[in-house]
């Protein structure tokens, strides 16, 4: 059991080395890659690992802080009280539909 304990131990300590930091370099014989375009220069290996503005953008999740009443809105109107449907557009017909119509018929067959 101790030695169980002790090989655990070890296969720990292994891995923890394993987490080394040091600065980012291209691999031996490689190099950066090409500049862009548009860029003044050819951007380092942080400035590459370093995210845009635009790929984390900050939360703007704003919570209520304290209970208000709502404000009232000009748009919230009630529904009108009944009558009649509006007209319907000049020339227009009052059913344009005829059940059943499916094309024109060929007598033929």
């Amino acid at each position: 059991m101790a030695r169980l304990r002790s090989l655990a131990l070890l296969a720990t300590a292994a891995t923890a080395g394993c987490g080394r930091v040091a600065s980012l370099e291209p691999a031996a014989g490689k190099a950066l890659p090409v500049k862009p375009l548009m860029a003044k220069s050819t951007p380092t290996a942080d400035q590459l690992l370093t995210p845009p503005t635009y790929a984390r953008p900050v939360r703007i999740d704003e919570l209520l802080k304290r209970s208000e009443p709502r404000r009232p809105d000009p748009f919230d109107l009630p529904p009108p009280t009944g009558g009649t449907a509006p007209p319907a557009p000049a020339g227009a017909l009052p059913d344009a539909t005829t059940g059943n119509d499916t094309g024109p018929v060929n007598p033929g067959t």
